[in-house]
């Protein structure tokens, strides 16, 4: 896709439809796992692996955040028509997740049992989420090696091999939950077994695909090398946000851990309502990360009002996109809560915890978009900074302080739509006051008249 010219509505919507598909898939995938455990193996193999997503988002979201540096740089190169650039950055991603993968690989099934600790995970539900979470971990490369390969393909406006390649491997790991929850007895170990399979598969899938691809993105095997001077930018880029995604993740570990203090039916109602409005979070961050796009593109081409214009429809596109996804999910809210668990009360607090997020999403469309179009340019420590401050900051005061005092569920939630409010606001000022299409764009331009 040429993001450099052209109308820019259609081309955003056909960018970002397969990537807001990528992600609801993934997720409705994962759901899966929960769905299963709890309809077969009970409520409490159900909180085992709805307690374990953050934890899961702490690893993973470090090497995903520095997939956005790749993003970045291949998107800019591209738009330079640099292909030397590109070929270099391609290959030093993949080596990157890799390596990335096996050392998380190796950290967390040291951390796994403390971390489980940490968590205040009730003693009934203990051993079943250790045990999922360290069979989890042993797919962790292959997971670092699918964001990796998605952030390239999506660096040249390819977000449909990487649904593809989803579809393939979530149908396989749907039919691997079933086979052994249902017919082989296993519990939270059959459901994760068939997460590492999955995920080695669409890895696989994207993988071959480079290898095929005639496109400058393609990779050859005798290449695969890491380019220092391309990892220190790609890591310039992607550390902050790797960072934010980090601290974001450990800012929910201890909400998580609020949550588990107030019991099973409460653990087992959030994760519930977790894997419903990680929907409309995944359009949202997928209008973050296609803004990223065609920003690095046109940021690379030196065309500053393709960039701003860029910005301006992603906001239009992603404010209507999410009220319709949040309002479709409330509509169905408890019907859908009872595919995971049919506990009236369960249900019950899964629908209040719902209202509560969408509530937040108000402010949250506009700090996923704001910050992919100032990582577009390359801008990635004032958007981590703004988050790490305005999220983290305040849900861990929250947490320790009015939790402490009123530990009720009602309280716990209060802090989503405060948390974000105070980011999306911050990180609008900030956007207004270093204006980065003026900042960062006459260098760029030169670089371009130069070059041709």
């Amino acid at each position: 896709m040429d993001m450099t010219s052209g109308t820019l509505g259609d081309k955003i919507l056909k960018c970002t439809v397969p990537l807001a598909c990528t992600g609801i898939l993934q997720q409705l995938f994962n759901a899966a796992d929960i769905a299963v455990v709890g309809q077969f193996s009970g409520k409490a193999a159900m909180a085992a692996v709805g307690s374990n997503s953050p934890i899961i988002g702490l690893l993973v979201n470090l090497f995903v955040g520095i997939s956005l540096g790749s993003n970045v740089i291949i998107a800019k190169s591209i738009g330079q028509k640099d292909k030397k650039t590109v070929s270099r950055a391609v290959h030093s991603s993949i080596i990157v997740a890799l390596i990335g993968g096996l050392i998380m690989m190796t950290i967390g099934e040291l951390a796994a049992s403390g971390v489980i600790s940490v968590l205040g995970v009730p003693r009934e539900v203990f051993s079943l989420a250790e045990k999922y979470l360290r069979i989890y971990l042993l797919g962790m490369p292959f997971i670092l090696l699918y964001n990796f390969e998605s952030a390239i393909f999506r660096s040249c406006g390819n977000t449909k091999t990487p649904l593809i390649a989803l579809c393939i491997s979530g149908v396989t790991n749907v039919l691997l939950n079933l086979f052994f929850v249902v017919v082989l007895n296993m519990s939270v170990d059959g459901v994760a077994t068939a997460t590492v399979i999955s995920n080695v598969i669409s890895s696989v899938i994207l993988f071959v695909s480079l290898l095929k691809t005639d496109l400058v993105i393609g990779v050859k095997l005798k290449k695969l090398r890491i380019d220092r001077r391309i990892l220190l930018k790609i890591l310039k880029i992607g550390i902050p946000a790797g960072i934010q995604g980090m601290i974001f993740s450990f800012a929910n570990i201890v909400i998580q851990s609020a949550v588990n203090s107030l019991g099973t039916t409460v653990m087992a109602a959030s994760s519930a309502a977790f894997n419903l409005e990680i929907f409309a979070y995944y359009v949202m961050n997928s209008y973050g990360q296609t803004c990223t796009t065609f920003v690095g593109q046109n940021y690379g081409a030196g065309n500053a009002e393709r960039c701003k214009k860029s910005l301006k429809l992603c906001l239009i596109q992603c404010a209507a996109a999410t009220c319709l996804c949040c309002l479709i999910i409330l509509a169905l809210g408890k019907t859908l809560l009872g595919i995971f668990n049919s506990d009236a009360e369960v249900i019950e607090v899964g629908f209040i915890r719902l209202c509560y997020i969408f509530f937040a999403y108000i402010f949250s469309f506009a700090q996923e978009t704001l910050s992919g179009y100032l990582r577009g340019f390359g801008v990635s420590f004032i958007p981590a900074l703004c988050s790490v401050i305005g999220i983290c900051g305040v849900r861990l005061l929250w947490v320790f302080m009015v939790f402490n005092a009123d530990p009720s569920f009602s309280t716990i939630m209060q802090v989503y739509p405060i948390s974000l409010g105070a980011t999306a606001v911050a990180i609008l000022i900030i956007t207004l006051i270093i204006r980065p299409s003026k900042r960062y764009l006459s260098g760029v331009k030169s670089t371009a008249e130069q070059r041709t």
